[in-house]
């Protein structure tokens, strides 16, 4: 028997928004409605339990946790300034910026920057964030940015004397039993864009062209994760986190710091209007989107969970539908 979820989110594959689905609601203590259909790219293999995504943005929070628990051991503080990890930072006008500030998108750094079009190589990206002008003095401004968590990915590596890959291992998909979530690439993953940068379907590799030249292990973008991990991870935060913060370490990533546009640590609170996954969900709900077209939300006072993956962006980005479907999928859910 089909559930109201998926009846919605096979209607979004009839209308083509995106090839395949899946999909996990529910809390702490287990599932209440699951399920997955379609195909890893039009007319290939149906997607399965172990079917990898590209998990997009969704990337940034789990980077954040990364940052929050180099913060609980003392590597380093919320409210560093950045040179004090980045020393090359150091007298110009980002030397002011804070961590905290990275995380909740008020540095000033500007955000939707395709820097992969002029700058081909890592160095060359990096150094055009370092000498790039801000949008908004620090501080002063939400403006989403994926700089700002390029930089937080650089910072896990200085703070924690180690990879990004390795820190996101350690500190949490090796915690939290995410035994298939990684970076790239990913032979057989879920399909994304048809790219006329790369000229041919992207299957597994990260989809973000920045993260394609700065090598792939990001703190913006480049983790790939099956259904089952990212429904065990909706699963932890929903029980308040326990396997992977402090509570009030976790309390202050997902409270609001910000005004207007609401932004926790590394996690976007529920804007009404505007809200990416409409606005049936409590006030206190947290969580990210992912531009492939994944999500991942919670809401803490009632212990909810809710993951979508899609590949919206497959074949082309241009794809239009992802929004409504979203708002459907979470208007239903808060029913289940």
């Amino acid at each position: 028997m089909r559930t109201e979820l998926e009846r919605i989110l096979r209607a979004g594959r009839e209308n083509r928004v995106y090839s395949a689905a899946a999909w996990s609601v529910g809390t702490a203590d287990g599932v209440l409605d699951r399920g997955m259909l379609g195909t890893r790219w039009w007319d290939g293999p149906q997607v399965t339990e172990d079917s990898r995504w590209d998990l997009a943005s969704v990337t940034k929070p789990v980077a954040g946790i990364v940052i929050a628990a180099l913060a609980e051991r003392g590597r380093l503080s919320f409210d560093d300034p950045l040179p004090r990890h980045l020393p090359e930072y150091a007298g110009g006008d980002k030397a002011a910026i804070t961590v905290r500030q990275l995380l909740s998108h008020t540095s000033g750094l500007p955000g939707a920057t395709p820097l992969w079009r002029t700058h081909s190589t890592r160095a060359a990206l990096l150094d055009a964030i370092r000498t790039g002008p801000l949008r908004t003095r620090p501080g002063t401004q939400v403006e989403y940015s994926s700089q700002g968590f390029i930089l937080l990915g650089l910072i896990a590596e200085a703070a924690g004397q180690a990879p990004l890959d390795r820190l996101v291992a350690q500190y949490v998909t090796g915690p939290a039993g995410l035994t298939a979530t990684g970076y790239g690439p990913v032979p057989g993953a879920v399909a994304t864009e048809d790219c006329p940068w790369r000229g041919k379907v992207v299957r597994g590799q990260v989809h973000d062209e920045n993260a394609v030249v700065l090598g792939g292990i990001c703190g913006h973008a480049g983790l790939f994760a099956p259904l089952p991990d990212l429904e065990r991870l909706g699963q932890i935060l929903a029980g308040g986190a326990a396997s992977l913060l402090k509570p009030a370490t976790h309390t202050e990533m997902t409270t609001a710091h910000t005004r207007g546009l609401r932004r926790g640590l590394a996690w976007q609170g529920l804007d009404v209007p505007g809200s990416p996954v409409g606005t049936a969900l409590t006030a206190d709900a947290y969580g990210h989107t992912g531009f492939t077209g994944t999500s991942l939300w919670l809401e803490p006072g009632r212990g909810r969970y809710y993951v979508l993956l899609t590949n919206r962006v497959h074949p082309s980005r241009e794809t239009a539908g992802i929004e409504a479907v979203r708002h459907a999928f979470h208007d239903a859910a808060v029913g289940v």
